[in-house]
C-alpha cells in the first residue's frame, strides 16, 4: 500500500496552490498527495506539466478528490444538466491523464453536499446515475484511470450509503475502471461492521480514506484500526490510502465539512505537519 493525505488538512479553501502541498507530504513522509478537481478545469497546459514535474521530482504519486456541483450532476433528472456534467468529467479525465493521475475518487456519481430541501428520488437517480457512470467508464479507461465512487453518510449524500449498496452499483455499471472507494469517516456512521464492509467491497475496493470518526489523523480516536488492517490484508488491497482529516474551522473546507470548533485548538502549521508525519507513521504500523 501507499500512503497519503490530502492538500484540505492544511487548507479552507477547495482551490491551492498544490505544489508546496507536494513538497510537503515528500518531507513528512507520504507516499501520495490528493489534490481537488476544482481547480483543474481551469489550469493552463503548463500549470499542469509544473505539477506533473513537481510531484515526479519529489517521488509523490498525486490522486484526486472531487465533489461535483448540482451542475456536475450524473443522476440529475434535467437532461441538460447530465449532458454539462459528462461534458465536464470528459475533461476533467483528459486533464488527470495529462498530469499523470491515475485515480480519482468522491461522489462522482451523483453531487455533493446534497441538499435536502429538495425531493430526493433515488430509484431514478440510481438508474440515471449507472448509465452516466457507465459513459464515464469508458472515457475513463482511455485516460487510464481508474473511477472511484465514495460511499458516504447519509447526511451527505443517499445514493451510496453502504459498501453493499456500492457493490450492486459497480455490478450494474460493470466495467473494470468503475470501483468502489471507503472512507473509515463514512463507514463509522453507516455500516454494522467496519471490517466486513471493506471484505464486502472486495476486489471492487479501488480507493480507500482514512480519518477519525471526528475527522482528526488517524491514532487520535476510537477508529478501529486494528479491525481495518485485517480486512485490507484479507482482500488482498494494494491500493492508495490516503488519509483526510478535517481540523480547522473556517473557509468554503469548515463550511462544506461543518468543522465548527478547532479540532487541534492553537495548533500552528508546524504542529499540524508533526501531528501528519506521526500519523502516517501510525497508519503504516496499523494497516501495512
Amino acid at each position: 500500500m501507499k500512503h497519503g493525505i490530502y492538500y484540505a488538512y492544511w487548507e479552507k479553501q477547495w482551490q491551492a496552490d498544490y505544489i508546496p502541498y507536494i513538497e510537503k507530504a515528500a518531507q513528512l513522509g507520504f507516499d501520495i498527495l490528493e489534490i481537488a478537481a476544482s481547480p483543474l478545469p481551469f489550469y493552463s497546459e503548463q500549470q499542469m506539466k509544473d505539477i506533473k514535474a513537481c510531484a515526479e521530482a519529489n517521488g509523490i504519486t498525486l490522486t484526486c478528490g472531487h465533489g461535483p456541483s448540482p451542475d456536475q450532476n450524473l443522476a440529475s433528472s434535467d437532461p441538460a444538466v447530465r449532458a454539462h456534467a459528462k461534458s465536464f468529467f470528459t475533461d476533467l479525465l483528459s486533464r488527470l491523464e495529462k498530469m499523470d493521475i491515475h485515480v480519482i475518487g468522491g461522489g462522482i456519481y451523483s453531487y455533493w453536499p446534497v441538499d435536502y430541501s429538495m425531493p430526493i428520488d433515488k430509484p431514478g437517480d440510481w438508474a440515471r446515475s449507472v448509465e452516466g457512470v457507465a459513459e464515464m467508464a469508458k472515457v475513463a479507461e482511455s485516460c487510464g484511470v481508474d473511477y472511484c465512487l465514495e460511499v458516504l453518510n447519509r447526511f451527505e449524500g443517499y445514493l451510496l450509503n453502504t459498501a453493499e449498496e456500492a457493490v450492486q452499483f459497480v455490478q450494474e455499471v460493470n466495467h473494470p475502471r468503475v470501483k468502489i472507494m471507503l472512507d473509515t469517516f463514512h463507514m463509522n456512521i453507516e455500516e454494522d461492521s467496519i471490517g466486513g464492509a471493506i471484505r464486502r467491497a472486495g476486489q471492487h475496493l479501488g480507493h480507500f480514506h482514512t480519518g477519525e470518526c471526528n475527522r482528526r489523523v488517524p491514532g487520535r480516536g476510537r477508529t478501529p484500526w486494528r479491525e481495518i488492517g485485517e480486512a485490507l490484508r484479507d482482500i488482498g488491497y494494494t491500493g492508495a490510502v490516503v488519509m483526510e482529516p478535517f481540523v480547522r474551522m473556517g473557509g468554503q473546507v469548515g463550511s462544506d465539512i461543518k468543522i465548527w470548533r478547532e479540532m487541534n485548538p492553537g495548533a500552528d502549521d508546524a504542529q499540524l505537519d508533526l501531528d501528519a508525519k506521526n500519523a502516517v507513521t501510525f497508519q503504516r504500523y496499523m494497516l501495512d
